[in-house]
């Protein structure tokens, strides 16, 4: 499935690099897009970081990523990356002993720590929905969170797609009763931009929070919130710097001439801009290339490895297709998975990320441009004669504990 694209990475040559969904890979044309911004800013540090001139660089990104996610610009504020934002939010709600938070079993383990220091200050408890595995249709999942609200539930916590299990939810239904009954929706959506299409002002969640440095190759450090205008007034930002002002409500006049909402958020102090600023590069690159073509051609070559990985090792798939992108999660034989990472990578230079989630094992598969078949199947081979002899009887790698 070769494409001509894989010169255009900055990727080791040395290394098959199937681990795209843990930080992203970023085009050389966009690395140099953000060193461009970052010798501005030394050539000229006062005048580069003067608001009136960051305000108008800022607003272009918040556009360019506005018509990319279906969201209106100044609902949209730059982050870190989406960890940062969902901090942000979820240590600002209004919450009390007993109120309860629903999230599921599939969740990020960093959110997942996140709401465990929100609950412990605040008194509030976690529960979680049991995602039906093999997830095989939407009706299936919406029953299976709907079912875990309770008359206490304040906020509905869901990842778009899930890191350890790399499935796409089907979040639309539940976000929208969610909303219905009057519960905050806040949506983990590291994984989501440049990997499913994405339509925010749709969705309707009240906080979503996203990572333009995964699928759309931007530089690190450059993510965002998505806020629902309504619930701007509950945010502050982590950070008071010349942004923010007293007694102001999100649409009043900031006092560096945007909205109040998004002065207090965009500046917090002095930090380097360019991986933000570079985001236009990013969708440009996308745009130049074609972008929907290449990634329907890599999620194609994912799940197609997928399948024959699975079928090997006498497994099955997590989700039927419409659930599936171009990041598989790949069941394997119980190892320990940071000593099979560690071989994979010594002995066959493959780059893979390797979970353990519940009882069960995971290689995560992700597929971008600049892989190829061959690439699949060097991976194919090497879980083989890690797991399945002659015969295609399973063995074990030794846990070393």
């Amino acid at each position: 499935m070769a494409r001509g694209l894989t010169d255009l990475f900055a990727l080791d040559p040395s290394v098959t690099f199937l681990n795209h969904g843990s930080y992203g890979a970023c085009p050389a044309i966009v690395i140099a897009a953000q060193r461009g911004w970052q010798d501005a800013l030394e050539r000229q540090p006062v005048a580069f970081m003067d608001p009136r001139h960051l305000r108008a660089r800022f607003a272009e990104v918040r556009a360019a990523l506005a018509a990319e996610l279906g969201a209106r610009a100044e609902d949209l504020v730059w982050a870190t990356n989406a960890t940062e934002a969902l901090n942000l939010v979820a240590r600002a709600l209004p919450l009390q002993p007993g109120d309860e938070i629903l999230t599921t079993d599939h969740e990020y383990a960093a959110i997942d720590k996140t709401w465990d220091f929100v609950c412990r200050r605040t008194g509030a408890v976690v529960r979680r929905a049991e995602v039906p595995v093999p997830l095989v249709s939407e009706e299936a999942f919406t029953e299976a969170v709907l079912a875990r609200l309770s008359p206490r539930t304040r906020v509905l916590s869901l990842s778009h797609v899930t890191s350890p299990t790399a499935l796409a939810l089907p979040i639309g239904r539940v976000v929208a009763e969610a909303r219905r009954q009057g519960i905050l929706t806040v949506v983990d959506g590291a994984h989501a931009p440049g990997l499913i299409a994405l339509s925010l002002d749709a969705l309707g969640a009240d906080f979503y929070a996203g990572n333009c440095h995964k699928w759309l190759m931007s530089p690190k450090g450059a993510g965002f919130l998505h806020v629902r205008a309504a619930m701007k007034g509950l945010l502050a930002p982590s950070i008071i710097s010349h942004g923010w002002a007293p007694g102001l409500s999100p649409r009043d006049s900031g006092p560096l001439g945007d909205d109040a909402f998004l002065d207090a958020f965009q500046f917090r102090g002095t930090r380097d801009p360019s991986a933000w600023l570079s985001v236009t590069a990013a969708l440009a690159f996308r745009r130049e290339h074609d972008w929907a073509a290449v990634s329907a051609d890599c999620r194609r070559l994912a799940i197609d490895a997928a399948r024959l990985i699975a079928g090997d090792l006498g497994a099955g798939l997590l989700a039927a297709e419409p659930f599936l992108t171009q990041m598989v999660a790949i069941t394997v034989p119980s190892c320990d998975p940071l000593q099979l990472h560690d071989a994979l990578l010594a002995e066959d230079g493959i780059e893979i990320p390797v979970f353990r989630w519940k009882d069960r094992t995971f290689v995560r598969l992700s597929i971008q441009a600049y892989n190829t078949e061959a690439d699949t199947e060097r991976l194919r081979h090497a879980l083989l004669r890690r797991f399945a002899g002659g015969d295609q009887a399973r063995i074990r790698v030794p846990s070393g504990s």
